[in-house]
């Protein structure tokens, strides 16, 4: 279990590291090279967790909730975009569903 959570940490990381390289490839096109080798890790490293038996939905979910929650809050200090008050509420609902969906993904217990 500690071991998928790494990998999907990898996964997380990687992504949003190619996301905002893609972001920067603006002005340097060299880095397209990083925004290509971070999406094929992420993926890669997505595959590892799904052939180790990670339920898609809660893979994808906290992927990409996560991913969009670094990506915007990076994206702000790096770059200077914008980064309003309703941004944050709605990086909130991300986290908020993220984590319902890590919740929900767990068989409920029987009654006894």
């Amino acid at each position: 279990m500690r071991d998928r959570w790494a990998v999907l940490a990898i996964a997380i990381v990687t992504e949003v590291t190619g996301t905002l390289a893609l972001r920067g490839a603006v002005d340097r096109p060299w880095l397209y090279a990083v925004t290509a080798v971070g999406y094929v890790v992420s993926f890669a490293a997505l595959v590892r967790l799904l052939k180790a038996g990670a339920a898609l939905g809660v893979v994808y979910g906290i992927w990409s909730g996560l991913g969009v929650a670094l990506t915007a809050g990076l994206s702000a200090w790096l770059f200077d975009e914008a980064f309003s008050g309703l941004m944050v509420l709605g990086l909130v609902l991300i986290v908020g569903g993220v984590l319902l969906i890590e919740a929900g993904s767990h068989p409920p217990e029987e009654l006894s």
